[in-house]
C-alpha cells in the first residue's frame, strides 16, 4: 500500500517535503512519526486526508498525511 508523508517548516530539515512511501501492512500515524524519529512533544498538528487525526489514527493506501511543528512567535 502506498501513503503520501509531506513535513511542514522545521520538520523538513534533513528529511523531505513530500514523499509516497509504499507500506506492506497498516500503519499507524505514531509509527510514521517514530519511523522518521519526529519528537511527539514537538508535532502541533497531525492532518490525514484534509481532516485533523491522533496518533493513534490507522493510515489506510492512498492516504495523505501532513505533519506539522508547534509554531512560536510573538
Amino acid at each position: 500500500m502506498q501513503i503520501t508523508v509531506k513535513f511542514f517548516a522545521g520538520f523538513r530539515e534533513g528529511r523531505f517535503k513530500a514523499r509516497v512511501i509504499e507500506l506492506e501492512t497498516e500503519i499507524s500515524v505514531a509509527q510514521v512519526v517514530r519511523k522518521y524519529e519526529i519528537p511527539e512533544a514537538e508535532i502541533g498538528i497531525l492532518i490525514c486526508n484534509g481532516r485533523h487525526v491522533e496518533l493513534t489514527g490507522k493510515l489506510e493506501k492512498g492516504d495523505v498525511l501532513s505533519i506539522f511543528p508547534k509554531v512560536g512567535g510573538g
